[in-house]
């Protein structure tokens, strides 16, 4: 198949991570992928990849805007030129755009719902959801059906994949020199990839990480991601007295030198899609705590594979931090049980033969 993915740029972030190894998977499979979007620092690893780019002005947030109709114009003459059979978008922008393209050549669109989508009046009257939906967790799924009310016959659930031998490489690195490159010294470091919003729950990990260092006081807190709440989250660590405590970095072009500096991480979030982040860690074999809520339940087993708190509780946080400083081979067995869940029920291999097979259901329905 030739199959065009776009999406709005290829900086760092869950979407780009999630385009990154379908696109790369579908590649290695055979098909021809292309990948439409407005560049960013990971551009290079795409075509590194063999993933061949098309720049778009589509850099926007904006359903309705000019650089919508300039994509448009330009992509038609291409998915013509190279005979494109799916169309698959990732972002509300981006399937406004796969819907005038299906208007222009006709060809199918898949669109991946990769969290939870606000009710808004354009929304509702100009769905543009495609021939094939995926949503990445069953709590999306529902999601869809309930606020949207999408039917359920055109949804189909395939999680996040995880490209699990690169991720098995972060433990295979030395700590204290991963912990030294970020500026970080050689006490216990609690982590977080995630942007900067209020719906990831970053204020409830700074608070639990107050109580953290009292029994802890060499205990580090690593916040990579960039976002709205940087200012709001820097007042609160001062407000507490515990700046020196906590460390902010925008981001990183590889995640898996992050996690390799981190020993415990945590994905305080209020909603979740799934927390593509969160797979990563567990991936790599750390020890993780997540909130009750969403697709994180359906990644951590409550004290299987990590430990689950409930929403917005930071002694409850701060508990199951402790919990597991105090005692090192009970993080590294729930390290390994992380490690042993995602390669068994996430891998690359399952989520790109799921999307391919969903693929072939919009082709053969388009026929």
């Amino acid at each position: 198949m030739n199959i065009l993915h776009i999406t709005n740029h290829l900086d760092v972030g869950g979407i780009t991570s999630y385009v990154f190894t379908l696109a790369s998977g579908l590649k290695k499979r055979g098909h021809n992928v292309y990948v439409a979007s407005s560049g960013g620092e990971l551009l290079g690893k795409f075509q590194a990849a063999g993933i061949i780019y098309i720049p778009i002005p589509i850099r926007t947030k904006k359903e309705i805007s000019p650089g919508i109709i300039f994509s448009a114009l330009k992509l038609s003459g291409i998915i013509r030129k190279y005979k494109i059979d799916i169309i698959h978008t990732h972002s509300r922008t981006t399937q406004v755009l796969g819907w005038f393209l299906h208007k222009l050549t006709r060809r199918a669109r898949v669109f991946t719902c990769h969290g939870f989508f606000k009710r808004r009046i354009l929304r509702s009257i100009f769905p543009c959801w495609g021939e094939g939906i995926i949503a990445i967790s069953g709590q999306v799924k529902e999601h869809l059906i309930r606020d949207f009310k999408v039917p359920e016959k055109d949804i189909a659930v395939i999680n996040n994949g995880i490209d699990i031998d690169r991720f098995k490489a972060a433990a295979l690195k030395p700590k204290t020199l991963m912990k030294k490159s970020l500026g970080l010294s050689e006490g216990p470091v609690i982590g977080i990839i995630a942007r900067l919003s209020d719906v990831k729950g970053h204020k409830y990990l700074i608070t639990a990480m107050k109580e953290v260092l009292v029994e802890y006081p060499a205990a580090q807190l690593l916040m990579m991601g960039t976002g709205k709440m940087q200012e709001d989250l820097n007042g609160l660590a001062a407000s507490l007295g515990i700046s020196k405590s906590v460390f902010f970095i925008p981001e990183i072009s590889d995640t898996v030198d992050a996690l390799s500096a981190m020993d415990i991480f945590v994905m305080p979030s209020l909603q979740e899609g799934l927390g593509l982040a969160l797979m990563e860690a567990m991936a790599a074999g750390l020890a993780v705590i997540g909130s009750n809520v969403g697709g994180i339940k359906t990644l951590i087993q409550d004290r299987q594979n990590g430990l689950l708190a409930k929403p917005a509780d930071s002694e409850g946080l701060a508990s199951a931090i402790l919990n597991l400083l105090g005692d090192p081979s009970k993080r590294e067995a729930l390290g390994k049980q992380a490690q042993d869940f995602i390669q068994h029920n996430f891998s690359q291999d399952k989520m790109v033969m799921e999307t391919e097979k969903e693929y072939l259901t919009c082709l053969n329905a388009k026929d």
